[in-house]
Formats: C-alpha cells, structure tokens, sequence
C-alpha cells in the first residue's frame, strides 16, 4: 500500500516537467529518385544541385537517405514548413567524394537560399566551421579542428539561443559564436559546398 501510494504522488511532478518540442525527418516515406516533397532543393550561388531521395543501405535509419549529387556554389535544402529562432538542428551525414569539397552542413534561421547561418564539417580540410550568408556571399566567422572521415556516418548539431551557437560534431562540442545578423525566426535545413556528393539522414529540429 504503502509503495502505491508513492507512486501516486509522484506522478504529477513527472507530468509537470515540458517535454522538448522535436520533429525527425528520415526520408524513409518519400519517393525515391526525386526532391524530397515539402522541400526547397535550391542552391547559393550558381551551378546544378541535385537533391534526390535515395536507398541506401548504409543509411543510419534505413532504407533511405537524401543525396546530393550535383554541384553548385553552394548546394541548399530546406525544409519548407519551419520556422525556428531558438532551438536545435542535427543531421547525420556521410561525405561521399568532392574533389573541391566533402562537406555536410546545417542551415538555420534562413530568410532564403540567400541569407542564413550554416556549420559545416569537411572532410578533406577535417575541420568544423560556422558561417553567416547574406545576399548570397558567405563569411567565414570562426572555425575548429575536428577529425571527419570520409565515407563514414557523422553528427552534426547547432543549438541556437538569441544571439548564441554551439556547434557539437560527433557528440563534442567544436565551437561556440555569437552573432545577431539574422535575429529572428527562419528555415532549417541542409547545406553542401562544390562537388560535394554527400548523404543526409534522420535530420531533426525543434526546441530544446
């Protein structure tokens, strides 16, 4: 009786505790071959992106990935229906060949193709480096040594607060910046550089 009655008294302390608001993307559901719906599959700059869903088998969260294949300045995927000011991006991602590039990277707070923040992490410089991009020309802000292999699965994650990131690779932190160029609300979504042929999966945002 005694441990029913515990349990009880417990349970409103746990249910009053906010759970975080979080939305997860696997592309696992969406036609192969094609843009993934819902998305903005664009670029900064010039060039041919293609950004295509695709089966992998490698894919963390399988049977699918989303690619990109093509090239472009700076090739440029975001998701249509979000609008974040605080919070959180991640993706896993798996640099696959660039001559130029091996790059993945994390796009928050876009107005557009054109103006946004973006970290990314490349795997021929093996470093981790933050941006902002605005009216299309990108200025490097701050960056990290980090160790990214290629053809192999990565983390990579922006947490957002006000005028305050943290960038975390592979579950450690890589860099932190402050910056209030783009201040309010705006897009998340996913970024490559050049040649870069890279895959994207179980990508997720949302409020810490």
């Amino acid at each position: 009786m005694k441990t029913m009655v515990a349990a009880t008294l417990m349970l409103p302390i746990a249910l009053a505790v906010p759970a975080a608001l979080a939305t997860a993307v696997n592309f696992d559901n969406l036609p192969v071959g094609a843009a993934p719906a819902g998305w903005s599959a664009t670029k900064t700059g010039t060039g041919n992106p293609k950004w295509t869903v695709e089966k992998d088998d490698t894919a963390p969260s399988q049977p699918n990935v989303l690619k990109q294949s093509g090239q472009a300045t700076y090739p440029v995927c975001l998701k249509d229906d979000t609008s974040l000011q605080n919070g959180f991006v991640e993706v896993k991602f798996k640099p696959i060949s660039g001559r130029e590039d091996q790059a993945g990277g994390l796009v928050w707070r876009a107005k557009d193709s054109n103006n946004y923040y973006v970290a990314r992490a490349n795997a021929l410089e093996n470093n981790v480096t933050i941006y902002h991009t605005v009216d299309g020309r990108r200025t490097e802000k701050k960056r990290a040594n980090v160790k990214v292999t290629g053809n192999q699965w990565h983390t990579l994650r922006v947490e957002f607060e006000g005028p305050h990131f943290i960038v975390i690779a592979d579950g450690q932190k890589a860099l932190e910046w402050d910056d209030q160029t783009f201040s309010q609300a705006g897009k998340v979504g996913v970024w490559t550089k050049a040649d870069s042929v890279t895959l994207f999966d179980d990508f997720s945002y949302g409020t810490k």
